[in-house]
Parts: structure tokens; C-alpha cells; sequence
């Protein structure tokens, strides 16, 4: 579904939101892209355990616990950070993971530096039998496949693009899927500049860009700015925002539009990625802060 927004924009711009969160009640966005082909591939190898990485609040852990649950597969969550092991009823993300079926392994932060290596994912293997693996933030080939299928032949009359970064697949999946007039921003979540290597491995084109100075620190990192822009932009539109992800993308080409980066009489197009389950832990860690927490209250 796309979303006209109710502002108004300067040079008779236009921007809607392709509301990508509203596709499933609990794997929403583009957990369930990059989840859908990554379950069959599961189920044609004949495994019955998924097995994949993530942190205290991460929305691809939570997708994973549910999607497992709904479509009977065992899950194992390693999560980055020992510390948490005790802590589980106090992380609403982790719970709702636990109260799916999801096994929780946790390992320290140096030990989690190394899920991509051979010798630790073959001692994993022997902890746990077999399982089919899907990496931290779900992307490999067949998530790209699946973000793939995010745009539509509803979506050709757009000329950019925009949607947030985390791993890399969801904008990777779009970029294989641009029609030729269209281009792709990407807004990344965290710092650096090694994601557009990430992007090259499997993008088929070079219509993109990714726009670095809206990070707000990192990931997992916000300001009192960015939460009051949350706050207002619900006011505003109704529609909620991640934080995380999708919140740095909106405020970015909100910004980008009052600095007249897009020529007059463009049509945006913002990709909500979800991720709305992590405002409850996000909220308790601004509590503590005594900060500005996210309100969606009308």
C-alpha cells in the first residue's frame, strides 16, 4: 500500500510511503522479503531448525522466533552479549522471541565477531546438529531475491526511491528491480562507508546512492531530535516509524528536500521497512535516560 503524505512539499514535489509494515502483523517489512525464499530453500533441504545471529532488540531475531513458529521449524537465536542472558524478561524483544519457541544461545562480543567463520559455525553444528543457517540481518541471495519483489509495476511512475540500510539486501533487492528512469537513495542506520562494497557484491546496476549524514550517531543510536521528528511525524501523517531504520530515512529526505536536492516536480517513493516491535525496548532505554521517549498516541 502506498501512502500519500499530507505535507507540503516546495518545486511541487510529491512523496508517498509504500507501507511495507503493514504486510504481516509480526513479520513485517522486510524481515518477511527476506525471510520468504530463505523458508523454502529451509524446507526443500529438509531442515527442521533455522539458526541465525542477532542483538538484544533486533527485529530479525523476533521475525525468525515467529516465522519458525508459524511454519514449524525449531529456531536458535546466538545473541551478541552475555550480560543478557539474565536479563531476558526485562528485553521485550527477547521474550517475544523465547515465548515463539526460539532458543536463546548468548554468547560475548567477541565471541559474535565470529558467526561468519568456518571454525565457529562447525562448532555450532556440533553444540546443536544440524541446522539451516540465515546470517545476521538476513541477507544473502535469496533475501535479495525476496526484496526484489518489493516494488511493483504500481511503483513506475516514481523517480526515486528511498529506503534505509542496514545489512545491505533490501536495497540491493530494489536496485535489481529499478525501472530505467528511477534511482535509489539508501540511508544507513550506522557509520561507514564499507556498505557500498556490501551493495556492489550482488547490485546489477549503479543507479543508486547512499547518503551517509543521517546515521545520528550509529545504529542503534538517536537523538532527542529524531524521536520529536517520530513523534510529529505521526501527529502529522498517522503512520509510525522505527527509530532505528526507517525514521533516519524519512528525516533525511525530508532534509534533502528542503536543501533542493531533488529536481523540481519529482516523485518519491520511501520504503517503510517496519521494525515497530523494537519502540518498546527503545523507549525503556530512553526511560532510563530520563529522555524523550516515542509517543503514538493520538
Amino acid at each position: 500500500m502506498n501512502q500519500h503524505l499530507s505535507i507540503l512539499f516546495p518545486n511541487s514535489i510529491s512523496v508517498h510511503m509504500k507501507r511495507e509494515d503493514l504486510i504481516h502483523p509480526i513479520v513485517s517489512g522486510n524481515k518477511f522479503r527476506k525471510l520468504k525464499y530463505n523458508l523454502i530453500q529451509a524446507k526443500t533441504e529438509n531442515q527442521h531448525t533455522v539458526l541465525t545471529f542477532g542483538g538484544a532488540f533486533s527485529n530479525h531475531i523476533a521475525a525468525v522466533a515467529f516465522a519458525g513458529k508459524e511454519q514449524n521449524f525449531k529456531t536458535i537465536g546466538i545473541i551478541r552479549g552475555e550480560e543478557l542472558k539474565n536479563k531476558i524478561s526485562e528485553n521485550p524483544t527477547l521474550q517475544f522471541a523465547q515465548d515463539c519457541g526460539m532458543q536463546l544461545e548468548f554468547v560475548t562480543r567477541e565471541a559474535y565477531r565470529q558467526k561468519t567463520e568456518h571454525g565457529f559455525l562447525e562448532n555450532l553444528r556440533t553444540k546443536f546438529g544440524a541446522f539451516y543457517l540465515i546470517p545476521e540481518g538476513g541477507t544473502n541471495e535469496l533475501a535479495i531475491k525476496g526484496c526484489e519483489e518489493i516494488l511493483t509495476i504500481a511503483d513506475a511512475a516514481f523517480d526515486y526511491i528511498c529506503c534505509p540500510i542496514g545489512t545491505g539486501g533490501t536495497i540491493t533487492g530494489i536496485i535489481n528491480s529499478l525501472l530505467p528512469h528511477q534511482k535509489v537513495l539508501g540511508f544507513p542506520a550506522l557509520k561507514g562507508e564499507f556498505l557500498k562494497d556490501e551493495i556492489r557484491i550482488f547490485a546489477r546496476n549503479d543507479k543508486w546512492e547512499v547518503i551517509t549524514e543521517y546515521h545520528f550517531g550509529g545504529y542503534g543510536k538517536v537523538t532527542s531530535e529524531l524521536i520529536g521528528f517520530v513523534n510529529q511525524f505521526y501527529k502529522e501523517n498517522k503512520i509510525p516509524l522505527d527509530p532505528i531504520y526507517t525514521a533516519k530515512m524519512v528525516f533525511g529526505v525530508m532534509d534533502l528536500i528542503d536543501k533542493d536536492y531533488f529536481r523540481e516536480k519529482s516523485k518519491i517513493l520511501l520504503i517503510h521497512t517496519g521494525g515497530i516491535q523494537g519502540i518498546q525496548g527503545m523507549n525503556l532505554k530512553l526511560k532510563e535516560k530520563k529522555l524523550l521517549t516515542i509517543n503514538f498516541d493520538d
